[in-house]
């Protein structure tokens, strides 16, 4: 079993900046078979996909909507993706979930509990 665990939400400003990390651990588990994904869901609304990595150093794949204000890395010495925000939005404001599968999957098998991000204008 793969766990995933989010860290770095919090309340904001629209325009401020905010790192998400997701640390991924499983026994037996190879962090770089495996590639990361944010999504998030916003009350009252269907969860949505940001941002989507495989490997490091291959082109990531964002959403129109967080496109050249999002970044998404991992750092595989660490087992760790991150979501850099800057720019936020209020409209930024949702549940932030963090979700794995093998590189070659076509779903998303595992999920993070979430972190919440709130943009305040």
């Amino acid at each position: 079993q793969v766990q995933l665990v989010e860290s770095g939400g919090g309340l904001v400003q629209a325009g401020d900046s905010l790192r998400l990390a997701c640390n991924f651990s499983g026994r037996g588990r190879t962090f770089t078979n495996y590639r990361l994904a944010w999504f998030r869901q916003a009350p009252g609304k269907e969860r949505e996909f940001v941002a989507r990595i495989r490997r490091a150093g291959e082109t990531p794949n964002y959403s129109g909507s967080v496109e050249g204000r999002f970044t998404i890395n991992r750092d595989n010495d660490k087992n760790t993706v991150y979501l850099q925000m800057d720019s936020l939005k209020l409209e930024d404001t949702a549940m932030y979930y963090c979700a794995a599968s093998l590189l070659y999957s076509t779903d998303w098998s595992f999920w993070g509990q979430g972190t919440q991000v709130t943009v305040s204008s």
